[in-house]
C-alpha cells in the first residue's frame, strides 16, 4: 500500500481513518507551469464521508533544504450536520509555519465540502481548492504483496473512494527555488493540545517499511530529525534485502528526511513530485529489494479528470 493503514498491524491512527493519510502528489498544474497541484488524501476505503472535525490537515513546504516547514496550509473543517460539513483554509510562511496550530491569511473560509459527484472547486484569489470525496486514483496489488509477491493482477484500490483535500497555488507562495521539498500531516486535538496522527511525504513508507510497534512513533515525529533516528535502521534493513553496504547509504538517504522532493523545473514523475499515475507501489518494492521484485503489472485509474481537481469522481 501506499501510507494507507498506517498504524500497527494495518489499523488506523488513533483507530480513526479520517486521521489515516493515505496519499501525497505534487505536479505542475497542466493548466498553468507557474502553478503547483498539491494533493492529500485519507481515510482509505471512505470508512466515514465526512473530515474529522477536531483535527488539522496539513501541507507543509520546505523551500530551503533544512527539513523545516517554511510554507504550510491547513485545513479545519466543522461538525458534520445533516450530511454536510463546511472547510476553512490557512495560508503562511516564516516561523509560524512550524507551528502546529492553523495560521496566517485566510485563503476561503466555511466552504462547503463535496460528498457527490456533483462537488465544485473553489477559487481562493490565485489558488484553487476542493475539498471532499474523490475516487482513489493509488493502485496496488496488496494481495500479491502480502503473499511473497506473487502478482495476482487484483487491484485492491480500483473501486474504492477517499477524502481529498487538492490545492493549485502560484509557484511563489512555495517558494523562490524550483527545488521544494513537501510533506503532510494529520494532526487532533485531544484535551486542548494537537497530537499529531499520521505524516507522510514519500509513499509506502509506512505501512510496510516501519515495524509494528514503531509507526505510531514514526507517525509523531518530525522529518528533521528522519536521519538522526531512521538511517542506522534502514541501513540495516536494506543490506538485509540484497544491497552492498557502499550503495545501502545512498538509497537510505534518497528517502530520508521523510519528504516528497520535487524540483518544479523538472518533470514530475516519482521521486521528483508525484503525479496521479505514478506507479509508486512497483517503484518501492523494487527499491526495497534492489531490485529483486519486479513491477506489478497494474495500469493507473481509467478515470481521472483532465481538469483540476484531477481526481476521478467518487464510485458510487
Amino acid at each position: 500500500m501506499s501510507n494507507h493503514f498506517s498504524a500497527d498491524n494495518l489499523t488506523f491512527p488513533g483507530d480513526d481513518a479520517r486521521l489515516d493519510l493515505t496519499d501525497l502528489f505534487a505536479f505542475t498544474s497542466p493548466d498553468d507551469p507557474g502553478k503547483t497541484v498539491l494533493i492529500m488524501d485519507c481515510d482509505t476505503f471512505l470508512t466515514r464521508p465526512d473530515f474529522h472535525p477536531d483535527a488539522v490537515y496539513r501541507i507543509n513546504i520546505d523551500n530551503d533544504g533544512d527539513a523545516h516547514a517554511d510554507a504550510a496550509f491547513s485545513f479545519v473543517f466543522s461538525e458534520p450536520e445533516n450530511g454536510t460539513q463546511t472547510a476553512t483554509a490557512y495560508y503562511v510562511t516564516g516561523s509560524q509555519a512550524r507551528q502546529p496550530e492553523p495560521a496566517g491569511d485566510v485563503l476561503v473560509a466555511a466552504t462547503p465540502v463535496g460528498f457527490d459527484a456533483t462537488a465544485q472547486s473553489v477559487q481562493a484569489g490565485p489558488s484553487r481548492l476542493f475539498f471532499g470525496v474523490r475516487s482513489d486514483p493509488f493502485f496496488a496489488d496488496v494481495e500479491g504483496a502480502l503473499h511473497d509477491f506473487r502478482w495476482t493482477g487484483h487491484d485492491t484500490f480500483g473501486d474504492k473512494n477517499v477524502l481529498s483535500i487538492a490545492l493549485e497555488a502560484p509557484n511563489d507562495m512555495l517558494g523562490a527555488d524550483p527545488m521544494i521539498g513537501v510533506w503532510a500531516t494529520i494532526s487532533v486535538r485531544r484535551d486542548g493540545s494537537l497530537v499529531q496522527m499520521d505524516r507522510g511525504g514519500n509513499p509506502t513508507i509506512n505501512p510496510f517499511i516501519t515495524p509494528d510497534g514503531q509507526k505510531a512513533e514514526f507517525n509523531a515525529r518530525q522529518p528533521a530529525d528522519d536521519v538522526e533516528n531512521y538511517l542506522v535502521p534502514w541501513l540495516r534493513l536494506l543490506q538485509e534485502n540484497g544491497y552492498p553496504p557502499e550503495e545501502a547509504e545512498a538509497a537510505a538517504l534518497q528517502m530520508l528526511p521523510d519528504i516528497l522532493r520535487y524540483n518544479r523545473a523538472q518533470p514530475a514523475a516519482y521521486p521528483n513530485g508525484r503525479v496521479l499515475t505514478n506507479d509508486v507501489f512497483s517503484w518501492r518494492w523494487a527499491w526495497l529489494t534492489h531490485g529483486r521484485v519486479g513491477s506489478q503489472g497494474l495500469e493507473p485509474h481509467k478515470d481521472l479528470l483532465a481538469e483540476f481537481p484531477y481526481l476521478g469522481p467518487p464510485h458510487t
